[in-house]
């Protein structure tokens, strides 16, 4: 017999038992799809996350402010200086009329704001820069140096104030946020393919009781192990290719549903496009790990059997 005949023999078999276990192969199924599920929105979640950090990362900036009796040729020194570093990108200066005006823009509906700064003999705003790094931890380096500078190593402090180190704190508690969140997901999607394993085991486990007497006889014939074995990974691949392609299927409506909402809570982040963009790798993810876990446990759960 040639192994084109077996292979479809056995795929026929598996085929079968599939489909002949009915309501129990519908429950492995749905149980299944609900694990899987569960580990697509957790993939989807993730990428929100990281989305949400590098967001907030291509904002984050180091913001020096001057005192407003500073010389304005000692900031232009200054910022020449900080230009010239290897790690800056930009630098942006701001004159103290160019950061009035920008006051006066963002309140132009707070009458009394406006009115009171009318009433300043000076403006009270001083010249600013804006420095922006080449990579994200290049910031620390350059705001100690920011920190410690002096014009052109002088005893004249110019430098008020560096905002830098309290985004560092914001930026610092999200990401440790993120973490703990890839960190409990990681543990939830282990438990998950734990349990898939344990209940795609005890189905096929119940498949080979029902027919033990079909696998007793193929076995005095002379059928080999593997022979025996196919037709239950078969049935079990089967499960796992029918719970990834319903998870994934199902992740569909959630992510129409969450698109707008998450959109708008997350700005750059739209979980819909992220399904539309990244489908073929949820399907690899999702209905190749349904097709290995099936497949793996049917193995396991035959072989025991015909080792007993």
């Amino acid at each position: 017999m040639s192994f084109s005949t077996n292979i479809k023999r056995i795929s026929r078999a598996g085929l079968i038992g599939f489909l002949r276990n009915g309501f129990v192969s519908f429950a492995t199924v749905l149980i299944m799809a609900i694990m899987l599920f569960v580990i697509g929105a957790l993939m989807m979640a993730g990428a929100a996350l990281d989305a949400t950090l590098s967001q907030l990362q291509d904002k984050v900036d180091i913001n020096v402010y001057f005192l407003t009796d500073a010389p304005e040729p000692e900031i232009l020194a200054l910022r020449d200086l900080v230009s010239e570093l290897p790690e800056v990108a930009t630098v942006t200066y701001v004159t103290r009329e160019e950061a009035l005006e920008n006051f006066r823009e963002r309140h132009k509906d707070d009458r009394l704001t406006l009115q009171a700064l009318e009433e300043l003999d000076e403006n009270p705003l001083g010249a600013s820069l804006s420095v922006r790094a080449k990579e994200t931890s290049q910031y620390e380096g350059i705001a100690k140096f920011l920190d410690n500078e002096t014009v052109l190593g002088g005893e004249i402090q110019i430098i008020e104030k560096i905002n830098y180190f309290q985004n560092r704190a914001a930026i610092e508690k999200l990401t440790d946020i993120i973490r703990a969140a890839e960190s409990f997901g990681l543990v939830t999607t282990i438990f998950l393919i734990f349990a898939s394993v344990l209940i795609v085991f005890n189905t096929i486990r119940l498949a080979i009781y029902t027919t033990k007497e079909e696998i007793d006889v193929m076995q005095l014939v002379g059928a080999s192990d593997w022979y025996v074995q196919g037709p239950f990974v078969i049935e079990g691949a089967l499960y796992g290719f029918s719970a990834g392609l319903l998870a994934l299927l199902s992740l569909y409506p959630i992510a129409i549903w969450l698109g707008p909402a998450s959109q708008a809570f997350l700005g750059s982040f739209n979980v819909l496009p992220y399904y539309g963009n990244n489908i073929g790798w949820l399907f690899f993810v999702l209905v190749g790990t349904g097709i290995l876990l099936g497949a793996f446990s049917s193995f396991i759960a035959v072989r025991r059997y015909l080792h007993l």
